[in-house]
C-alpha cells in the first residue's frame, strides 16, 4: 500500500528504476529503520536519475527505511518521505520506528497468515503457555529473525546484561538451552496446534 504516490510512477520503478535503485539493496541489509542519507549523502541522491526522474515526481526527497523480517525473511518494508521543503529525518526518527518495528513485523506476519493461511507461530502467541513474560517474548521471537544482542538491545532499549537475564529466563521457561533450538520449538508447537 502507498500514500501520496501515483500508480504510474509505481509501475516505473516495478520496470526500471529497480534495477537502477542506489539505496535500496543497502537498506535491507542495515535490518533496522535508516534514514536515506546514512547511506547516501543527500548532495549526492539529488544527482542521481533515481531521484530526479522516480523520486523527484511525487515530491519526495529525504527518506526513511525500516525492512520487516521474520526468521530472516523480508516480509514487507516501511518507508517514509519528506517533501524537499521538510528536514531530513534524524537518528532519533530511527529509534522510534524502530520501537514500532516488531509491531509492523507481527502485523505483516498476521496479514500474511490470513491470505494464505498458513500460520507463522510466535512465542509472543505462546507466551502465557510457557510462562514467558512478554519482554521475555519479545526477545525470543528476535533471536529466532537472527538479530544480534547488540541488534536487540537497541530496538528494545536495554543493556547486554538485561538482555543475557532475560535469555537465560527464557531458556528455563522453555527448557532450551541454545538459541538454535527456539526456532524448532516454534515449529514443534505449531504441530501441536
Amino acid at each position: 500500500m502507498q500514500l501520496n504516490m501515483s500508480d504510474d510512477n509505481l509501475r516505473s520503478y516495478e520496470g526500471y528504476f529497480q534495477f537502477y535503485d542506489p539505496i535500496t539493496p543497502i537498506l535491507q541489509k542495515r535490518r533496522k529503520a535508516t534514514p536515506i542519507s546514512e547511506v547516501m549523502r543527500h548532495d549526492r541522491l539529488v544527482r542521481t536519475e533515481f531521484f530526479n526522474d522516480f523520486l523527484k515526481q511525487d515530491g519526495l526527497c529525504y527518506g526513511l527505511n525500516y525492512f520487516a523480517f521474520d526468521r530472516g525473511d523480508n516480509i514487507g518494508d516501511l518507508r517514509i518521505w519528506r517533501g524537499a521543503n521538510r528536514k531530513d529525518f534524524t537518528q532519533r526518527n530511527a529509534q522510534i520506528v524502530d520501537t514500532i518495528g516488531p509491531s509492523l513485523v507481527n502485523a505483516l506476519i498476521r496479514a500474511r497468515n490470513n491470505t494464505t493461511n498458513a500460520p507463522s507461530l510466535r512465542f509472543s502467541q505462546i507466551a502465557p503457555d510457557i510462562g514467558l513474560t512478554v519482554r521475555e517474548a519479545e526477545v525470543a521471537d528476535l533471536l529466532v529473525t537472527g538479530q544480534t544482542d547488540d541488534e536487540i538491545c537497541g530496538k528494545l532499549g536495554f543493556s547486554k546484561p538485561t538482555l543475557r537475564t532475560h535469555i537465560a529466563s527464557i531458556f528455563r521457561k522453555s527448557g532450551l538451552n541454545r538459541r538454535s533450538q527456539l526456532a524448532l520449538f516454534l515449529a514443534e508447537q505449531n504441530h501441536h496446534l
